[in-house]
């Protein structure tokens, strides 16, 4: 980033030397200011992409543990009901035991479900968002090569392409924000 501030500042120099160019200088140092902002925007849609889904496989793996542990309660259950026993309340308060353990795990597992489903989802809307982010910072690093086109040859057709990619660029950004 700093040889990129150096880069503008000599051009900047160079723009004073032709006061036609002084548009042009001005639109660089925006243009430069917009793909700093965007490029911390996009930078955390990608870290939140991250964080959700860390966050959703840790939710599986506690659905996991907790689908194996009702698979466990089930076993007993059933073999309660199939095995001959010497005392046959007993047998009863555990089927009571397990039928309780079984109903809360059941419970658990449908809110753990939505839970990870939703993460999941909100990880790939905040991908598609930093995708957006990243091509609209494409566009605008690419208008600020072109834009410096014109500083170095005083054409200023370069400064009109340079201006519509990155307004270009900017849509792309804008309209990413807005994905749900």
């Amino acid at each position: 980033m700093p040889e990129r501030i150096q880069e503008l500042h000599e051009r900047a120099e160079k723009g004073r030397e032709n006061p036609e160019l002084v548009g042009a200088t001005l639109t660089l140092s925006l243009i430069a200011v917009l793909v700093a902002g965007i490029s911390v925007v996009g930078h955390r849609a990608h870290t939140r992409t991250l964080l959700d889904t860390t966050e959703s496989a840790d939710i599986w793996s506690e659905y996991q543990a907790k689908s194996i542990r009702r698979h466990s309660y089930q076993l007993f259950f059933d073999l309660l009901s199939i095995t001959e026993v010497k005392d046959p309340s007993r047998v009863e308060q555990l089927k009571a035991q397990y039928g309780k353990q079984i109903d809360r795990y059941e419970h658990d597992l449908g809110d753990l479900r939505a839970k990870a489903e939703g993460l999941e989802a909100d990880a790939q809307q905040d991908e598609r968002r930093g995708a957006r982010y990243d091509l609209g910072e494409v566009c605008l690093e690419a208008a600020l090569v072109i834009t410096s086109i014109t500083l170095i040859t005083g054409r200023k057709l370069f400064w009109g392409l340079g201006s519509a990619l990155a307004v270009t660029g900017v849509i792309i950004a804008i309209v990413g924000s807005w994905l749900h």
